[in-house]
């Protein structure tokens, strides 16, 4: 049956905003253009969103004619505002943007583990507001948080998990009271795989399982382009999968013993001083095992350049052998998480994520792919991080921002 007038309205106005959103400002006729609609329908759909505050005039295109034409719209930036959130055990950041995901304000807070929940839910709250305030934000339409754990699918809520801080779930709580504002909350391996998907490492992927490398472990599972989060919301708690090399095995409630023993920064760590590594310069926040990857593959000699432009600098053999040794070993215990994960989905792609896949770029994740190629018998490829931890704030920015836009760009009953 053909649409109601109403019902197509509606349509070429959310097909315009999207468009207005991937390509940025368009003119009227960039718009009958791309949208393949007559010039009136063009024109009426213009009005109604100028008038509902979602488009407005931003300037004018470099056409000679001057005319309704030559304006170029775009959507109306500071229609909503936006807050991302990565909750950590040690503290958290926040990224203030607006409707076009324009970052307007950052700030983090490291949160002690002696803090009560209390004072650490009243520190996270208070860090929101203060950059929404440095924003100019005076309300945010929606937050997107992202958290370890898992969300309850019936609920969307965080699930109360052995081993982390009670203030994350009141952390939800609190905002939601506090804020006139639409909270989401997703796992934090899941909102990385949604940014390294959109942003990063997986953009021509739309099957691919993300293995997260920082201070835990983890993993996210993208399917045909649809993140899966399971029957409890439990896809890809791999840290307690059992797995070969470690001294027992994983319990329901404790993850020693399962691949994070193998895999986790503190193993990575272990690993490192076994090979005769030591971390020189940590980031704030960044797990050791980070700093040491990212050592170790500088360390590795570079290839043989020509004779004229050799350097006089190489790596001592003894720190060059080292930090090998290292590198194969933990590709070595990657390479046993990801294959099971291969064996079950066949994903095609596995993204080392996190601070660790980003910190060992091509080299480890090529390391990674070799040991798979003779592990298992389905193809794979390997691919570093783009984003590394910075992927869980992106892909709560997205979500948030997906969210608000859904809300906004939707047909309003006349």
């Amino acid at each position: 049956m053909p649409a109601s007038p109403s019902t197509a309205r509606a349509i070429n106005d959310r097909l315009a905003l999207r468009l207005l959103q991937q390509e940025g400002a368009l003119t009227a006729g960039q718009l009958k253009q791309l949208t393949g609609l007559s010039r009136p329908t063009v024109a009426d759909l213009v009005e109604r969103l100028a008038a509902a505050g979602l488009i407005e005039v931003v300037g004018e295109s470099g056409e000679q004619r001057r005319g309704p034409n030559a304006r170029l719209y775009g959507i109306v930036a500071d229609r909503a505002h936006l807050a991302a959130l990565d909750v950590r055990t040690e503290g958290v950041s926040v990224v203030v943007a607006d409707l076009l995901g324009r970052e307007l304000a950052r700030a983090s807070v490291p949160i002690a583990d002696d803090t009560g929940t209390g004072p650490a839910v009243e520190q996270a709250v208070t860090l929101v507001e203060r950059a929404a305030k440095e924003a100019g934000a005076e309300r945010l339409h929606t937050v997107g948080v992202g958290a370890p754990g898992l969300i309850d699918p019936a609920t969307g809520e965080l699930r109360d998990s052995s081993g982390l801080p009670e203030w994350h779930r009141r952390l939800v709580a609190a905002l939601q009271e506090r804020l006139p504002a639409r909270v989401i909350v997703e796992n934090e391996t899941n909102l990385a795989a949604l940014a390294e998907q959109r942003d990063g490492a997986a953009r021509d992927r739309d099957t691919f399982v993300l293995l997260w490398l920082g201070h835990g472990t983890g993993a996210a599972v993208v399917l045909d382009g649809r993140l899966r989060r399971g029957a409890s919301g439990g896809t890809g708690e791999i840290g307690f999968l059992p797995v070969p090399g470690t001294s027992t095995l994983p319990s329901a409630t404790d993850c020693e013993g399962g691949f994070h023993s193998l895999a986790g920064s503190a193993a990575i760590a272990e690993l490192a001083a076994g090979c005769g590594l030591v971390a020189t310069a940590v980031g704030p926040g960044e797990p050791e095992a980070a700093a040491l990857v990212r050592q170790a593959v500088a360390t590795l000699p570079s290839p043989a350049p020509p004779p004229a432009a050799s350097s006089s600098r190489s790596p001592s053999p003894s720190a060059s052998s080292g930090a090998d040794r290292f590198l194969s070993a933990l590709a070595d215990r990657l390479a046993i998480g990801a294959a099971s994960v291969v064996a079950v989905l066949d994903p095609g792609c596995v993204v080392l994520g996190g601070e660790v896949g980003q910190a060992g770029g091509e080299v480890l994740a090529t390391r990674v792919g070799e040991r798979l190629a003779r592990m298992s018998p389905l193809p794979v490829e390997v691919r570093a991080s783009a984003l590394g931890g910075g992927a869980v704030l992106r892909g709560a920015l997205l979500t948030s921002r997906e969210s608000a836009q859904d809300d906004l760009f939707a047909p309003r009953s006349r």
